[in-house]
């Protein structure tokens, strides 16, 4: 087949049907490359929005911690409020039972003082009675002697 007259046409057809697949398959290596190259960019993009709603999750876990501290906080300054009025009421109970107790004895030494007075006037008024009855008799007696 040496003398063949189709071989160099046969063999630039197998040749140019190579170059054809050489580039067919060089354009399918470049688009795997391209393909390849944009999922390493989507799975790189992928990592960053993760790690972005990694540090929100734990942004929003240590807010959500100060508020459940805050929380606490505001509850145990209720509770010591609350406390501070138990005790105050308590207070405000022993101080009017005090002045309850103040009142009455006002009232008793009020009673106790009218009393005073009172048996103070009726003795002034014996007294005074005596006075009289001295004064008659010393005047009897003047009127007597004489």
């Amino acid at each position: 087949m040496p003398n063949d007259p189709l071989a160099p046409e046969r063999n630039r057809k197998q040749a140019d049907g190579g170059r054809e697949e050489a580039e067919h398959s060089r354009q399918d290596s470049e688009q795997e490359r391209g393909l390849a190259e944009q999922h390493r960019i989507s799975e790189e993009s992928a990592r960053s929005e993760a790690e972005k709603f990694r540090r929100l999750a734990e942004e929003a876990r240590e807010t959500r911690d100060q508020h459940r501290e805050a929380r606490e906080v505001a509850r145990q300054e209720r509770e010591r409020l609350r406390e501070a009025r138990e005790t105050g009421r308590a207070a405000v109970g022993e101080a009017q039972a005090g002045a309850e107790a103040a009142r009455g004895a006002a009232v008793d030494a009020m009673r106790a003082t009218a009393e005073t007075l009172l048996a103070a006037l009726e003795q002034m008024r014996v007294v005074e009675e005596m006075r009289r009855t001295l004064r008659d008799i010393k005047d009897m007696s003047k009127l007597h002697t004489h």
